[in-house]
């Protein structure tokens, strides 16, 4: 029977076959009774190293400190179109809107804008889509990176230093009812829908035999 040697290791003493296989704890116990039990104990022994692995902390370099506040939202498609379209589409929404007596909605914004993005998926939100087609044009106005369509914005009473998105709405005959001037939806991605929903149902126009607070009419 081969001789065994005594050797310090990270598990303390530790012993060596003549073969050289390490043994450290219970598994020296299993060695020690029969050689036999090795075969059916190093599956075990390798499941535990594994493990081991398997929970080890992430180091710093493969940890992201970015939080859901600061990551912006990848656009799965340009909401608003090139900023030279802008006044193009405006003289288009106000000749559309007089024929069909439909108020306009601008949407001042980038695509740039993780919040821009929030209040497009709650325009089309199944509980505001059909309120803002019955009763709206809906214009996006692309500002650029705050340098561009600045014309519009002042025109329409839209402070931009306030953030995006902001909106206006104006009548059927392009008369401005109403303006965000202090960011309302600036911080779209921490609102609910049910705030567009609010906002849309507040600025449609009323229609005979309908209130102004009732949502499908």
């Amino acid at each position: 029977m081969p001789s065994r040697r005594q050797k310090s290791g990270p598990c303390g003493t530790r012993h060596e076959n003549g073969e050289g296989f390490p043994v450290c704890g219970r598994l020296k116990v299993v060695v020690e009774a029969s050689p036999l039990k090795i075969i059916r104990y190093f599956p075990l022994a390798a499941l535990l190293a594994l493990a081991a692995c398997k929970t080890a902390p992430p180091t710093t370099a493969t940890m992201s400190t970015a939080s859901p506040e600061t990551t912006a939202m990848p656009a799965s498609r340009a909401i608003y179109p090139d900023p030279a379209q802008a006044p193009a589409d405006l003289a288009a929404a106000l000749k559309t809107a007089a024929a069909s007596h439909k108020r306009i909605v601008l949407d001042f914004g980038g695509n740039w804008c993780g919040d821009c993005l929030v209040l497009d998926r709650y325009f089309n939100d199944p509980a505001n889509r059909p309120i803002l087609e019955a009763n709206f044009l809906l214009v996006p106005v692309n500002i650029g990176r705050m340098d561009a369509n600045l014309d519009i914005a002042q025109r329409y009473g839209i402070p931009l230093e306030k953030g995006v998105p902001a909106l206006a709405v104006l009548d059927e005959q392009g008369k401005l009812l109403y303006s965000q001037k202090s960011g309302e939806f600036e911080a779209m991605r921490r609102m609910d829908p049910s705030e567009v929903t609010r906002f849309l149902v507040q600025w449609k126009p009323v229609r005979e035999g309908c209130s102004a607070v009732m949502v499908n009419c």
